[in-house]
């Protein structure tokens, strides 16, 4: 262990629309590698990074590990990010104090796969700083295992290794995915009224099964029709069909969708799975469409990118 410190990036990700598969044949999935979701969504310009240091300790000391989420200190209540330390304890041959911060550029808990971007910048950055040797096959593998025991995402972290706007076509790891071609010349917009927590919605019996129905169909459409207008009439249509709006008393989040779907552009809708919202235009077009998203001010947060064809990267090793 010659380095100290690595630094590593993952985008931020949005879903459009997912099919929660937890089930065959009516009968629960136990392994947790099998569990996941088909559907699709694209990652974004901004990221989430993952700071990893370790220092050694005296022989007699235990092995230590202290997780900071935006700098607050937050250790075993980042479930994910300590399920993954738990998960290749076993390896660390001598006493260390391991050091992981997670600072993101979106606001966690609102629908932009901050937890998936931290699993893999955990994984990615453990792996590179303690030598582990895995290979990006099992560094995805393990970011998977551990959302889906902590109920934090189901198939972001196989987008956020895919990049662009890619359609998950089986649930699980490994990631089966297509990419989807889109113009390079599109913004995207996007506005959240706050945290919505992915475990709240996955444990809801009701929303279940709206959303293994709706995503369902929404995937066939994309398949047979794969472009960035159908994906966005499909994550349109996934939020009615669902009724999740209503159901989770989203009223500012449906005013807000319906006023942007107003304008000429290629649509809006929710981030899956948050209190926030996301709108896709053409370049020339977004003035108008930020215009809208500032109406609703100061409620929300308005945000400009681009979709970002990158996975993670290792940003700096010391």
């Amino acid at each position: 262990m010659s380095n100290t410190k690595v630094i590593i990036e993952v985008p931020h990700r949005i879903s459009g629309f997912f099919e929660i598969v937890d089930q065959i044949n009516g009968n629960e999935i136990k392994d947790p590698e099998k569990i996941g979701s088909r559907g699709a969504g694209f990652n974004l310009t901004a990221v989430g990074r993952t700071a990893i240091n370790y220092k050694k300790l005296e022989k007699t000391e235990e092995i230590e590990c202290k997780i900071y989420i935006n700098n607050k200190e937050v250790n075993q209540k980042a479930e994910t990010t300590y399920f993954i330390f738990n998960y290749i304890k076993n390896l660390i041959k001598t006493p260390i104090k391991i050091e992981i911060y997670h600072n993101f550029d979106l606001p966690v808990g609102c629908g932009y796969g901050a937890s998936g971007s931290g699993a893999l910048g955990t994984i990615y950055g453990l792996n590179k700083i303690l030598n582990l040797n895995f290979s990006n096959k099992e560094k995805g593998r393990i970011a998977h295992i551990a959302e889906v025991i902590n109920r934090t995402g189901l198939g972001t972290v196989c987008g956020q290794l895919a990049g662009g706007l890619c359609i998950l076509k089986e649930p699980g790891y490994p990631c089966v995915y297509d990419h989807v071609y889109f113009p390079e010349n599109l913004s995207v917009i996007s506005g959240s009224f706050g945290i919505l927590h992915t475990k709240s919605v996955l444990t809801d019996p009701v929303l279940n099964l709206k959303i293994k129905q709706a995503g369902r169909i929404a995937l066939k459409k994309l398949i047979d029709k794969p472009n960035i207008k159908t994906f966005m009439r499909a994550s349109i249509e996934f939020v009615k069909e669902t009724n999740i709006l209503t159901i989770l008393d989203l009223i500012k989040v449906k005013e807000l969708i319906d006023n942007l779907n107003k304008l000429n552009i290629i649509g809006a809708s929710m981030n899956q799975i948050g209190r926030s919202i996301f709108a896709i235009c053409k370049e020339q077009d977004k003035n108008e469409v930020i215009d809208v998203f500032n109406s609703f001010k100061p409620k929300i947060k308005v945000m400009n990118f681009t979709i970002n064809k990158s996975g993670p990267k290792v940003l700096k090793i010391e």
